[in-house]
């Protein structure tokens, strides 16, 4: 199997890890379990210097410590459309550097490149599409976290009630959807017009670190060449599965005013307007909530042909909650690193670990946790107007971990 994480950035992005670089995506994409990772950021003339120095091939590139890549970059849109300002993120994948140089000179036609790895240009997302078919074919057009409010394709805030008003008559070279984290598959499912994209999970990380890197991800069954991941995305043929976090976990999946500490459902939404009852002002509406004013189905329809997917919670996001400290404290570290050695990276332990070796390593209490969240069933408290959702553990001052 194939397991992918194509929205990724590097350390030439706003708000990233300064130490990410080549080395940490490959080091840390293997303890996360990950064999196919996006670069990032390929526009960018200092990480494109990088890309070239350290990777090898065309279509899959390799590292020299034998991870493999795909050359990905996410653009911001932003513009104006039917008279209302749009933002529109999109992730691109090309097959070659000299693909990656021909967009760049496209780009640096609209535009700056060199100040961020996500750079931001006046460019309307079907002619975006437009104009990268007429360097390849083979680039791929991914519209990336579709559902937040500020930057997504069928956002709250600026974005569009469908796919076809978005890209226009470019909609039809459109083939799969990013779910992003605030929102799973069976959310996207209450469309009908969304049946005919492929939902595909990443996870827009801007560090290496395990709990950001590969917490969501896309499972490919298949023979691995460019031409084959291509097939995928448009065709959905070997796209297998997707893992995801519980949509609460993500950033805006509730309505909510961050600065005034409230946090809404759809309902409670309603009742009030859309008005911050502590301010007056405007709430940030939701993933949720916005799903809900397009869905034409009820929750639980499932499309035939529908990929399965899973949801979990981080394991260090589990490790630190169980234990009430730090994400990166040392006994956080000292836990996830024992798993790790017994169970060879992350996903396996959190996919695949039996619930009877797991009591071996880390005994019965935050075994239980771990099989919970492989079958779903941790509470979350839902994120909102970017803040993260919380992992509820009920439990954790029951659990004999003082071990640790």
């Amino acid at each position: 199997m194939i397991v992918s994480d194509l929205h990724l950035h590097s350390k030439y992005s706003r708000a990233t890890s300064k130490q990410l670089d080549i080395t940490n995506l490959e080091k840390w994409g293997k303890v996360k379990g990950l064999n196919l990772l996006g670069t990032g950021d390929f526009c960018h003339p200092e990480w494109n210097k990088e890309l070239k120095n350290n990777l090898t091939g065309e279509g899959i590139l390799k590292s020299e410590n034998g991870m493999d890549f795909v050359l990905s970059n996410e653009i911001s849109l932003i513009y104006t459309q039917d008279g209302k300002g749009r933002r529109v993120h999109v992730v691109i994948l090309a097959p070659s550097f000299d693909v990656v140089d021909q967009i760049t000179e496209y780009l640096l036609t609209k535009g700056r490149i060199d100040y961020d790895g996500r750079p931001i240009f006046k460019i309307p997302a079907f002619e975006l599409v437009e104009s990268l078919r007429s360097i390849s074919k083979d680039i791929e057009v991914i519209p990336a976290h579709i559902w937040t409010p500020w930057f997504g394709l069928l956002g709250s805030k600026s974005g569009f009630d469908s796919v076809e008003e978005g890209f226009k008559d470019q909609a039809k070279y459109v083939h799969a959807l990013e779910t992003g984290l605030s929102s799973d598959p069976e959310m996207n499912w209450r469309l009908s017009c969304l049946d005919k994209y492929n939902l595909v999970s990443f996870s827009d990380s801007h560090s290496f670190w395990p709990w950001r890197i590969g917490r969501e991800a896309t499972i490919f069954d298949m023979d691995l060449s460019y031409r084959n991941l291509l097939n995928a995305l448009r065709t959905g043929e070997g796209l297998k599965s997707t893992i995801e976090v519980d949509p609460g976990y993500g950033k805006y999946h509730y309505d909510g005013h961050r600065n005034c500490g409230v946090s809404l459902s759809p309902e409670e939404t309603k009742k009030v307007n859309g008005i911050c009852p502590k301010c007056g002002g405007s709430l940030t509406i939701g993933v949720e909530s916005r799903v809900e004013e397009l869905a034409d189905r009820e929750l639980g329809f499932r499309p035939a042909g529908a990929k399965d997917f899973k949801k979990l919670i981080p394991l260090s996001e589990i490790l630190c909650g169980l234990l009430n400290c730090g994400i990166a404290t040392r006994k956080v570290w000292e836990i996830f690193n024992k798993l790790i050695k017994e169970f060879g990276n992350d996903l396996n332990v959190l996919l695949n670990a039996s619930q009877e070796d797991l009591n071996k390593i880390v005994g019965e209490k935050i075994a239980e946790v771990i099989i919970k969240n492989r079958e779903g069933k941790i509470k979350i408290k839902p994120g909102y107007d970017g803040e993260y959702g919380v992992p509820l553990f009920i439990n954790k001052k029951q659990a004999n971990l003082t071990e640790f």
